[in-house]
């Protein structure tokens, strides 16, 4: 069987995939229990599961181009926001003339701003499917222009890093500004329904946190698939000795400007699901200190394991979930003193430490 094959050798990920399985099953149960039933669950929690999955996607995406290609990306912040925004795009043209301004055609803060007709790069987007492979093709065309110049310039290490921080940032500067069409620093937001039925709905609530969990595992035995195949092992020959791998004749450039490609989109489809579920994007998504954050969460997970990218992900937003609520003064103290921590006794992550009690490498 295909899946049996591509998780063969990977135990975390089965037990992963199990788990994601079981929790796509028992969450729609215990959202339709009584209200005053100990198992209930609010629509509240499930669109915040629904955020983590979506986190934990782009931490997978993270970890494919950092784990096992070398590349620490300090910008995959900007395709999960371009992403995103490509999503609230389509979200905004459903609003119709149900806006405060009552404009069929125009968005309200474009009515707000005195434009006169839609932008060409809006059009198209009030169709599902087109507003979808933008989703796609946004990330992964900037992801191909930037790898294709950075790659073929041999641009690496720390200076790669920099320069992704950087496409990043400006991009930041450059949404906040409000001739950009992207509704400036209040960016896009009021959304109504998504293919016809309603955000507010506690169905399409569940229906979304469902297809986060689907997108978290097509994406995962995706990436698994990959780091399987021979691009996947000359990724990592790269990883540890490009000049080597470069000597043997392999085209290294390609190699990395394929895998990055592919990270970047599946980075847009993780932003694509979190906008209708928290309901606003905005420039602020873009800040470098968000990629920052995403390659934390992939390292206390475990770098080069996939299934440590989600691990990170879901625990160290679930950590700030909790501190927030429980030190809400002292919150950022407690977890960067989990995330010391975990550097200092676990320094192959929380993944690590299941492989060492198995007696794995």
């Amino acid at each position: 069987m295909f899946l049996l094959r591509i998780l063969e050798g990977d135990r975390g990920g089965q037990a992963f995939m199990l788990a994601l399985i079981a929790t796509l099953v028992a969450i729609p149960v215990m959202a339709s229990l009584p209200a005053d039933h100990p198992l209930f669950i609010s629509s509240y929690t499930v669109t915040l599961l629904g955020k983590y999955l979506t986190y934990a996607l782009l931490a997978v995406a993270v970890d494919l181009v950092w784990g096992y290609l070398g590349i620490l990306s300090l910008g995959h912040a900007a395709f999960f926001a371009l992403g995103g925004y490509a999503m609230g795009m389509y979200l905004m043209r459903q609003i119709g003339d149900r806006g405060v301004y009552g404009n069929p055609e125009l968005p309200d803060f474009m009515v707000f701003l005195n434009w006169q007709e839609l932008p060409w790069f809006w059009f198209g987007m009030d169709q599902f499917w087109f507003a979808m492979l933008m989703v796609m093709a946004a990330p992964g065309l900037l992801a191909f222009v930037f790898g294709w110049f950075a790659f073929r310039s041999r641009v690496t290490g720390v200076y790669l890093s920099i320069i992704t921080q950087a496409l990043t940032f400006a991009l930041m500067l450059a949404f906040f500004r409000n001739e950009m069409g992207f509704g400036g620093n209040n960016g896009l937001t009021d959304f109504k329904d998504i293919l016809g039925f309603s955000l507010q709905s506690d169905a399409t609530r569940m229906g979304l946190f469902i297809a986060s969990g689907i997108a978290l595992a097509v994406g995962y035995l995706a990436c698994r698939a990959i780091v399987k195949s021979r691009l996947g092992k000359v990724a990592v020959a790269i990883r540890d000795a490009e000049d080597r791998t470069r000597f043997v004749g392999y085209k290294v450039e390609n190699v990395k400007l394929a895998i990055f490609t592919f990270s970047a989109v599946l980075a847009g489809i993780a932003g694509a699901l979190y906008v209708p579920q928290v309901g606003i994007i905005n420039p602020s998504e873009f800040q470098p200190l968000n990629s920052i954050e995403v390659v934390v969460w992939v390292a206390m997970g475990g770098r080069a394991t996939l299934y440590g990218a989600v691990i990170g992900a879901l625990g160290v937003n679930y950590a700030k979930t909790w501190f927030t609520g429980a030190l809400p003064d002292a919150w950022l103290f407690a977890l960067g003193a989990l995330f010391v921590f975990v550097t200092l006794l676990l320094p192959k992550g929380i993944a690590g430490l299941f492989r060492r009690k198995r007696g794995e490498a």
